[in-house]
């Protein structure tokens, strides 16, 4: 029989000698198994690259904030600390400050959904920490979420960390194809798997461009809500459409079966770190605790000075003015590819910071990348945005933080690595630099 370990007893003792790691990480093998799962994603090693002066970032998806009005944020930051200074500095709600629980049901209306319970919605360190925290709650290791091909990077990640498998669901300029859902929900499940939710970007899709059309909207609900699978809708980029409001959300049309997590990240600033969690009432209570565990209530600060912002100035009119620059962005985009990139295809997006291109066939976007970075323009790879690697023959432009000049001499610098690939693919069937060097020498 095992006797009890004495207190003097150390880790050797129990037969098994403690393992050193290896050379670039001594504590390599004390890690829990999901901690292997983490890792960067494309858009953050690019990060050392796109803040060099010279280089022209269609990369990241950094939200321009020159016309933000830092003079009205400073008299609610002075004010929030004059009047409300104590309070401001103290813990908070778990589930966030009541106040600007109210104020985010009245934006959600924006959005089509219309008399919110405040006390169903749950405030988070942006939406990010949303998303984890609904997997946390829902993910088992080696279960299914179902996610649109391409998906958010971020999501991936997270699902990657929870130890979820992920299938992606085709989708078209219209979003995701119900067809396609029915098939996937029914293969996955023949094969023994459980889903457990299924997570879209309705609006001006990260990296596609592309919006959920109206009418797909309730057939994807109706979809889910029979097949028992949970819809977490993202919508960072709702309010932020060229032309008009947003569609109305997944959430309006099955309330009990979706939770939607919004920003004020790409609406207002990244930099406040707010989000936010609406939820049926059952899922709310779960998300609380869980966040509760995690980080006690986010900052009432933020909280406070968002509020009133939200409150006391016409924060729909900065949306609108954010709207016609993004707009203005776009457009610069769209002809520099048609007045640069003719052999490539790419989406048109109504809203949002992304088109996602094409390129022409036998072209490798993420091999090409190091050679556009030599020519001072960088992309993102559509490797990044699925979970089993596919996608090199696309690329996600980022339109939303250099100026239209910006954008159309990166897309001009783009064009000369993208032609040049072409050339040798068509010349040798590869686009190898190095094996068509070889093949002209044979």
């Amino acid at each position: 029989m095992t006797q009890p370990s004495s207190h003097g007893a150390t880790p050797a003792s129990s037969g098994k000698a403690p393992s050193h790691g290896n050379r670039l990480d001594p504590w390599y093998d004390v890690y829990a198994d999901r901690a292997h799962n983490l890792r960067a994603s494309e858009i953050r090693a690019l990060f050392s690259v796109v803040s060099r002066p010279e280089v022209v970032s269609l990369a990241g998806g950094m939200p321009n904030l020159k016309d933000l009005p830092l003079d009205s944020l400073a008299a609610s930051a002075e004010k929030l600390i004059r009047n409300h200074g104590a309070k401001a500095m103290q813990y908070g709600s778990g589930q966030g400050w009541e106040v600007l629980r109210e104020r985010i049901t009245e934006v959600m209306g924006y959005d089509g959904i219309v008399g919110a319970d405040p006390d169903d919605v749950v405030v988070t360190t942006g939406s990010q920490q949303a998303l984890d925290i609904v997997t946390e709650l829902f993910v088992n290791p080696g279960d299914v979420v179902l996610a649109e091909a391409p998906s958010y990077v971020g999501a991936l990640g997270v699902f990657r960390a929870r130890q979820a498998d992920v299938v992606h669901v085709p989708m078209d300029e219209d979003g995701i194809i119900p067809e396609a859902l029915v098939d996937t929900i029914r293969d996955v499940r023949a094969s023994g798997r459980t889903i457990k939710f299924i997570y879209i970007i309705p609006n001006y899709h990260n990296p596609a461009g592309v919006t959920l059309s109206a009418q797909r909207r309730p057939i994807i609900a109706d979809i889910c809500l029979r097949e028992h699978i949970l819809i977490v809708e993202d919508n960072p980029y709702g309010l932020l459409g060229f032309h008009s409001d947003p569609l109305p959300a997944i959430a309006s049309y099955s309330p009990e079966g979706v939770v939607y997590l919004g920003s004020f990240s790409k609406m207002f600033a990244p930099g406040f770190r707010i989000g936010w969690a609406y939820a049926p009432h059952a899922i709310r209570a779960k998300l609380v605790l869980a966040l509760e565990s995690a980080i006690l209530c986010p900052s009432m600060v933020g909280q406070m000075t968002i509020a009133d912002y939200l409150s006391s100035y016409d924060w729909y009119g900065q949306v609108k003015s954010f709207r016609s620059m993004y707009a203005e962005r776009c457009r610069a985009m769209l002809a520099s590819l048609e007045e640069f990139m003719p052999s490539c295809t790419w989406t048109v997006p109504d809203g949002g910071f992304y088109t996602w291109v094409t390129l022409p066939d036998g072209l490798n976007a993420k091999a090409m990348l190091p050679r556009a970075v030599r020519a001072q323009v960088a992309y993102v790879s559509g490797t990044a945005f699925f979970y089993d690697g596919q996608g090199s023959n696309h690329m996600r432009l980022s339109f939303c933080y250099p100026t239209p000049e910006e954008i159309r001499e990166g897309v001009r610098r783009l064009s000369t690595v993208v032609n040049t690939e072409k050339d040798i693919v068509d010349m040798f069937g590869t686009a190898s630099i190095d094996e068509a060097g070889a093949a002209s020498t044979r």
